[in-house]
């Protein structure tokens, strides 16, 4: 009897989502939303220190004070970081999950890669990578100041002016954006087909949207390496 009521238990509903290739998406493309969103603040955040290092300073403290005296001191700073990082986790986790499948389900290779598919869909998984290994060094050079020799605990300014005022930084930085900027182009208008945004009418909208927003995005955290290096920020 016991058997048998195992074998009629029907799985959660949860359980039956993320197990389809349409939840993992669907996850895949809420997760990415949620990260655009972020690096959309983000890079505003970032601009603010062409205003100088009393305004981008102050812009540091309020992000660890935002939301008092409801909150606590670095309380808003600290979800904003676990809504973060649990996008970041179930992105990474649904794309691998899918490759693994689309691999499974095609065990021998293409004879000749599909010419329509372009440099960003082909580089997409390489792109991840690139982007979660940029994570890890980002953290430890501006958010621990672990592996940024001449950084000053709060004083983000200086910290960034630090950063980039070494030949490596600057590579790094650069090279990582142009992942970012890559896999948003392409993983935005997917997500939109994802969650049934786009259809035949609105796929032009869409792609220049996905276009646009990665190119503002990219050139927006590429401008201040580069305003470090020409000493416009200093």
């Amino acid at each position: 009897m016991a058997l048998a009521t195992r074998r009629d238990r029907q799985p959660s509903p949860t359980r039956t989502f993320w197990g389809s290739t349409v939840g993992k998406k669907t996850v895949m493309a809420v997760s990415g939303l949620i990260m655009i969103a972020y690096l959309v603040a983000h890079v505003m955040g970032n601009l603010k220190v062409f205003f100088g290092p009393g305004e981008f300073n102050a812009y540091g403290h309020w992000l660890r004070t935002m939301g008092e005296p409801v909150l606590h001191y670095e309380w808003g700073l600290w979800i904003a970081r676990v809504v973060l990082l649990t996008a970041v986790i179930a992105h990474g986790v649904s794309a691998y999950q899918l490759s693994r499948r689309d691999i499974r389900a095609r065990p021998t290779a293409y004879a000749h890669k599909r010419r329509r598919a372009s440099y960003a869909t082909r580089t997409m998984r390489w792109g991840g990578v690139i982007v979660a290994l940029f994570i890890v060094w980002h953290i430890l050079d501006l958010t621990t100041l672990t592996v940024n020799p001449n950084a000053q605990a709060g004083h983000p300014y200086e910290n960034v002016v630090a950063t980039f005022s070494t030949w490596y930084g600057n590579v790094i930085y650069i090279v990582a954006m142009l992942a970012v900027g890559l896999h948003i182009r392409h993983g935005f208008w997917s997500a939109a087909q994802t969650l049934g945004v786009g259809n035949a009418a609105r796929d032009r909208a869409l792609k220049a949207l996905a276009n646009g927003l990665a190119l503002v995005l990219t050139a927006g955290f590429i401008s201040v390496p580069v305003a470090v290096m020409t000493g416009v920020v200093s």
